[in-house]
């Protein structure tokens, strides 16, 4: 049966459930299945004709173990999850000139990729809660289109209470107003006078107190989640089934190009790479580039400023989920990665191991893109295509004009967000766009949102706010 285990050599042996629940570890690792199956090629061969939503089960079901969630109701879940979406299958795949295929992952209700994992990450939350007669308290950092989604995907569930904090200025207007015009009694928003990595700081040190986690159910859907990792796998897999090896060479390569900003999307393709799908993955960054140094130098060390972008969602210095990937590339040496982590959060630099730089020079190749160089992405992919795309597709985009595929290679963009969502961005680029009716909408709702100044004590302000939501579902409680 699939156990999880910490990136920090502790907690080993645990459930799925435990590790939903979980945000990070204990030892203040991230959770990771204890193996990684391999899929044969016959499976593949099989999948092939399968939707995104039954390849979606497939995976899970290797990572959910039947005694956890039922083949038949896990089913019922991710159907339930993926209903809202404004595509048939959820994603949709598509061709443009000079062998570019562009993989859409942003039909959901926030219109970001975000919307696929989250949705399926709280079904399964709501499933073992109603089963177990819990609740949950959900707190989230987000940088953007997270805590959109993220409050989108618990609405409505009695069992839950969000706390969604984000970094005020430097969300674009319909990011914010997705996040602050929600009047559901269980959504709590914070705007802080900071940056996202500011943010994880603050919420780091809630989630390493033991006494707090347990009496609030505190848990995290950031993609610190096991859960959202899972869930993005299917993605690459997808990808590859429609475009990787055709009849004659199953096993031909698929370069992915990623705009990074976490690294969730990327951790979750080097998982499937692991699983045995041939794929060569390229992570995309914006001037936030210390994925892009680690690759290019091992230089995995932050700068002294995160850099306001036309990509906001990966204005990003901590690639925190880069964690998992230095597991993985270690040969899952946790007592190594513990060590280096802890002096990257220490510190703030790290100079990557010679053995783990050149694992990961393997697995990953990289790039980083300007302003103007989105802007010039943004424009030439309309020119070329009629095709419209966010600045963080363009970030992936841009490797693709620079960087022409050889005839008979096959290359995907993960598209992660609408260009709705992005407005100025697309005007800067001298391009014009049809706003979506609920884009419009928001624009009559109230806000509802506190301040986190740069004066105030974060950890001591949330938690507060945590102690009270907790308070008043006791009252509510013994009020029934």
């Amino acid at each position: 049966m699939m156990r999880y285990c910490s990136t920090r050599a502790g907690a080993p042996g645990r459930s799925f459930r435990d590790a939903l629940f979980s945000g990070y570890a204990p030892d203040g690792g991230m959770f990771m299945p204890e193996n990684i199956p391999k899929l044969s090629a016959e499976t593949l061969s099989t999948w092939r004709s399968l939707s995104y939503q039954q390849l979606l089960c497939e995976i899970c079901c290797l990572y959910i173990p039947e005694q956890e969630i039922p083949r038949a109701h896990l089913q019922e879940l991710i159907a339930r999850a993926l209903s809202s979406f404004s595509v048939p299958d959820a994603v949709r795949l598509v061709h443009l000139k000079d062998s570019l295929s562009i993989l859409e992952l942003f039909h959901g209700e926030t219109l970001a990729f975000k919307d696929l994992a989250m949705t399926c990450t709280a079904q399964f939350l709501q499933y073992f809660l109603r089963r177990d007669g819990k609740r949950a308290t959900i707190l989230v950092g987000t940088s953007g289109d997270t805590g959109g989604s993220a409050i989108r995907s618990v609405l409505g569930l009695s069992e839950v209470d969000i706390v969604v904090v984000f970094p005020r200025g430097r969300v674009t207007r319909v990011q914010e107003r997705q996040m602050t015009t929600s009047a559901a009694d269980n959504v709590h928003v914070f705007a802080a006078d900071g940056t996202s990595d500011d943010i994880d700081v603050a919420l780091r040190k809630l989630f390493a107190d033991p006494e707090l986690v347990r009496r609030h159910g505190l848990m995290s859907l950031n993609s610190v989640n096991w859960s959202r990792i899972l869930v993005q796998t299917a993605h690459f897999l997808f990808a590859f089934l429609r475009l990787g090896g055709g009849e004659g060479d199953p096993r031909a390569e698929l370069e992915v190009l990623v705009p990074t900003g976490g690294a969730g999307n990327i951790t979750a393709g080097c998982i499937m790479k692991m699983m045995g799908i041939p794929l060569r993955l390229v992570a995309m960054v914006n001037a936030n580039d210390i994925l892009h140094r680690a690759v290019q130098s091992a230089d995995f060390s932050m700068t002294d400023a995160v850099k306001q972008t036309l990509a906001p969602a990966i204005d990003i210095q901590d690639p925190y989920n880069m964690e998992r990937v230095f597991w993985l590339l270690s040969g899952r040496d946790g007592v190594m990665v513990k060590r280096l982590m802890e002096e990257f959060q220490e510190t703030h630099r790290l100079t990557l191991p010679a053995a783990l730089h050149q694992q990961l020079c393997e697995v990953l190749s990289s790039g980083s893109v300007s302003d103007d160089g989105i802007l010039e992405t943004m424009r030439r992919c309309w020119q070329d295509n009629h095709y419209l795309i966010c600045p963080h597709t363009a970030v992936g985009v841009w490797r693709h004009y620079h960087c022409p595929v050889t005839p008979g290679e096959h290359r995907c963009c993960i598209a992660t967000a609408s260009p709705a969502k992005f407005q100025e961005a697309v005007h800067r680029a001298g391009l014009t766009l049809d706003l979506p009716e609920a884009v419009l909408a928001l624009d009559a709702l109230e806000s509802r949102y506190e301040v986190l100044e740069r004066s105030d004590d974060w950890e001591s302000r949330l938690r507060r706010h945590i102690e009270s939501i907790g308070s008043a579902r006791e009252r509510r409680d013994q009020g029934k």
